[in-house]
């Protein structure tokens, strides 16, 4: 019997043992899950049977990775939950485990419909934990942007609660659609999870959320953290307040109707004649001169990835950052890419894993790819060199005037990079004008999807909340980048600075060589 299939991983035959199901660690954890059912049911989120909740059972002597699974039932009131209801499955989702019928009116025993999803986040995200939940505040969250495909807040002081996460940080946690049945949701959301690589959490639209710690405390305190971050975006909204910046002004009106507006509430950043909401900057040759990036990040990152991978090598940061990275060489090797090197098994010699990883990374650098692992990697290289004041932020000297100028006219600024949202956040909060986050309402980077890509600023624009694309001017220095833009409907404006490449004749771009001129 399979609950969602999979290959054996070796010690199976220890821990399948009659003797290890019946020993402590498996029944610690049926007790937990009963435990945390009934405690979830009184938070209303596991009502009328639907949620459910997974473990993995702790025993130190096995690493995570190949610990056993325990997980509720299906159709089982979570109230009335006992230990012997659970369900125990091996690491790869094998049932070894099944309760017994109970009598009419009780249901036959089933294994919960969220095992193959729960299985996701176990196998891609190395949980230890994962809770889903069907309470009310995280439905309602999706629906205050029916077209949004993230959920995104800022300043609030829960957000230290989210693993990777301050109070000044963006917490973004990507929406995928509701399905018919549970299973139906296991592709879309194994694809957000590998497109939002700091996400713990996915949420599915008119449904519920997924959520998932390293332990079941680390879930069940993020759990707790995101729920209440959705009632207080209900109620800001409620009250007209923006949730997603840092300021928390009166909301843009573009968010939801009018008529469930009160009048005695200001409506919008801006003015709702104005032609533009939004401004959405590009950073290299935008903001911030090519050189920086060239001669002084690039280089940074290149010279240090040694010695941080070497530093940091056992956190769980630079776990993550690893497991990003030989997913993407697999796949360069597959495809041929040149200067890509087989990285070792995790448990090979770290010297010899390491230098997988920086041949694999320099290669990357000088490529100059815009992917998403390495773009993490070096925004935690690049971390450790502006908390040591090596590094510091460099913009034209026009940029800090015209954001204080459009933030203080209503206007809402986003930054759409390359570079991944914590390298942005960096750079913006250490240049030499102070911190320019200040005045930029939030960040996308590659996540969103590829910059030359309609599709990624037809995303942007569902999240900014805007009756139109049109009210959207982008500003980049890339001629590509422009057009996907436009084709989008946003308005565009290049930029031109020192070392930018040339456009193509008869571009039919509006151009400026200042942020003055606009």
């Amino acid at each position: 019997m399979a609950c969602c299939g999979g290959g054996r991983g070796e010690g199976a035959a220890a821990t399948e043992s009659e003797a290890y199901l019946e020993g402590e660690a498996v029944r610690e954890a049926r007790e937990l899950v009963a435990e945390l059912c009934r405690h979830f049911y009184g938070q209303g989120w596991v009502t009328g049977t639907g949620g459910s909740i997974t473990v993995k059972a702790n025993d130190p002597a096995l690493p995570l990775a190949d610990q056993l699974i325990v997980m509720s039932p299906s159709g089982v009131q979570k109230e009335r939950m006992v230990a012997e209801d659970m369900y125990v499955l091996s690491a790869d989702g094998k049932v070894l485990s099944s309760p017994v019928s109970k009598p009419w009116p009780n249901k036959p025993p089933k294994c919960t419909d969220c095992a193959p999803l729960f299985m996701k986040a176990y196998l891609m995200r190395g949980a230890g934990a994962v809770i889903h939940s069907h309470g009310m505040e995280t439905c309602i969250a999706t629906m205050l942007d029916p077209g949004a495909k993230e959920f995104r807040m800022t300043h609030m002081e829960m957000i230290k609660g989210i693993k990777g996460h301050g109070y000044r940080d963006e917490l973004v946690v990507p929406i995928i659609e509701n399905t018919p049945y549970e299973y139906e949701l296991t592709d879309s959301l194994a694809e957000a999870i590998a497109a939002y690589p700091k996400a713990t959490a996915v949420l599915v639209r008119n449904h519920g959320i997924y959520v998932w710690g390293d332990s079941w405390i680390n879930a069940k305190t993020q759990a707790e953290c995101y729920h209440y971050l959705f009632d207080a975006a209900i109620k800001l909204y409620q009250l007209g307040i923006d949730w997603t910046t840092p300021e928390h002004g009166p909301i843009n009106s573009a968010k939801r109707p009018r008529s469930v507006l009160s009048s005695s509430i200001p409506n919008g950043c801006a003015d709702s004649k104005s032609s533009k909401n939004c401004v959405v900057l590009d950073i290299e040759g935008t903001t911030t001169p090519i050189s920086f990036v060239t001669d002084v990040m690039f280089p940074y990152a290149r010279d240090n990835v040694r010695k941080h991978l070497t530093s940091t090598y056992s956190s769980d940061e630079t776990k993550e950052d690893i497991k990003l990275l030989r997913i993407q060489v697999e796949e360069d090797l597959k495809n041929g890419i040149v200067g890509s090197v087989p990285i070792p098994p995790d448990d090979a010699d770290k010297e010899e894993v390491i230098n997988a990883l920086v041949a694999n990374v320099e290669s990357m650098i000088k490529a100059d790819r815009k992917i998403t692992s390495l773009k993490q990697l070096q925004g935690h290289i690049w971390r450790t060199g502006f908390e040591s004041k090596e590094l510091q932020g460099v913009v034209f000297d026009d940029v800090p005037e015209a954001l204080k100028h459009w933030h203080a006219s209503g206007m809402k600024v986003y930054i759409y990079s390359s570079g991944s949202r914590e390298a942005q956040r960096l750079l913006f909060g250490n240049t030499a004008y102070g911190d320019l986050r200040q005045y930029l309402c939030g960040f996308f980077d590659t996540t969103t999807g590829n910059k030359r890509e309609t599709r990624s600023y037809f995303e942007i624009s569902q999240s900014l909340g805007v009756d139109s694309p049109a009210q959207i001017l982008f500003i980049t220095d890339v001629f590509q980048e422009a057009v996907a833009a436009k084709s989008a409907g946003f308005e565009v404006i290049i930029s031109i600075r020192p070392g930018n490449a040339p456009l193509p004749e008869n571009h039919g771009f509006r151009t400026i060589k200042s942020f003055s001129e606009i």
